[in-house]
């Protein structure tokens, strides 16, 4: 949920930043004089419905793959709280946990469940950038935010709203493949589910079909702010940055600025995205449930069980794998824009 989602504010693009985010912040001539070599330094390219969902898809793929094994690490740091004494896993380090799977899993064990990990991202990624564009627009007419271009509180409230309805949306579309993912990856040496197919069959067998859906309540919970502050921090950033530093590349930009809104959205959501974790194990391979009454109730237990250390078990390699993920994401997503534009152009 973290890394996945943080990119939907890109199609608004340089120039739309600056024009509706932080130039009304600087609101003196000079730089009113700066605004138009701004837009034309930095053109948005456009593309239509299709390559925009696949750019979207492409991207989220792309960066899921190459941050695979920090993801899986800290999926095992996240659920090791569940079945194991908390004075043993104090002492568990990063680079213990991944030497431990080179040794008994092979260094190919870093990217177990990727295959439903790019199965999830692609539509997720591509229902989030494309459901973001639609419900900003749907926002930009209703009474209050129909004059966002006009006041920065109604700017930040239209992103913050439509981000935040985005990754609702895509969560909710695509959550059992979410759900599999994580057991996948959370298995060690007992191999229960062997792929997907059979992990979503067992799951219904052993769970019924409410079993794939366990944890939604904390993903959308958790899913809209993550999302929400991306997008907003995203934009607010690489605004500003392109009002101060218009020469600077695009890419540069999109890196600096999507890892650090990345860094922003985990710190914040963190707890809650734990919280999914432990919930989307709940009785995985026949083992016994610990969380049996609700989100909060699995708040308290860990708070109480683990302190709140335990709320954030594993957001060393978390922070570890959101620069490169974001930056990827949102470098390869605008990339591919900018090629499709340029092809697009061509013909």
């Amino acid at each position: 949920m973290q890394a996945e989602a943080r990119v939907g504010a890109l199609n608004g693009g340089s120039a739309a930043a600056v024009e509706g985010g932080a130039a009304r912040k600087y609101t003196h001539h000079h730089h009113q004089q700066q605004r138009q070599p701004q837009q034309s330094l930095h053109p948005q390219p456009q593309v239509g419905t299709w390559p925009h969902l696949l750019a979207g898809g492409v991207a989220g793929a792309v960066s899921k793959t190459c941050t695979a094994p920090l993801a899986r690490l800290t999926i095992l740091f996240q659920v090791q709280g569940m079945h194991s004494d908390v004075a043993t896993i104090r002492k568990i380090s990063i680079w213990r946990e991944a030497s431990r799977i080179v040794c008994e899993e092979g260094v190919r064990a870093f990217w177990r469940g990727n295959l439903v990990t790019i199965a999830h991202r692609l539509p997720y990624s591509s229902i989030s950038f494309y459901a973001y564009e639609q419900y900003k627009m749907i926002l930009q007419s209703l009474p209050g935010l129909d004059r966002h271009k006009d006041y920065v509180a109604a700017d930040v409230c239209l992103r913050l709203l439509g981000g935040g309805l985005a990754g609702i949306t895509a969560a909710s579309m695509t959550y059992p493949l979410d759900l599999v993912r994580t057991r996948l990856a959370a298995q060690t040496n007992n191999i229960y589910y062997r792929g997907i197919t059979h992990a979503l069959y067992a799951i219904c067998r052993d769970e019924g079909p409410k079993g794939l859906y366990k944890g939604l309540g904390a993903t959308l919970l958790g899913v809209g702010p993550s999302i929400a502050i991306s997008f907003s921090v995203y934009e607010k950033l690489r605004s500003n940055w392109l009002l101060q530093r218009p020469d600077d590349h695009v890419a540069l930009v999109s890196l600096a600025c999507g890892s650090l809104s990345g860094i922003a959205s985990s710190t914040v959501t963190f707890p809650l995205d734990l919280v999914r974790r432990r919930m989307q194990l709940e009785g995985a391979a026949g083992r016994a449930r610990i969380y049996n009454n609700g989100l909060f109730a699995t708040f308290g237990h860990i708070f109480k069980n683990e302190g709140f250390r335990g709320l954030y078990r594993g957001i060393l390699p978390e922070y570890y794998k959101v620069v490169p993920s974001v930056g990827i994401v949102f470098l390869t997503y605008e990339s591919l824009k900018s090629f499709m534009f340029r092809i697009r152009s061509d013909y």
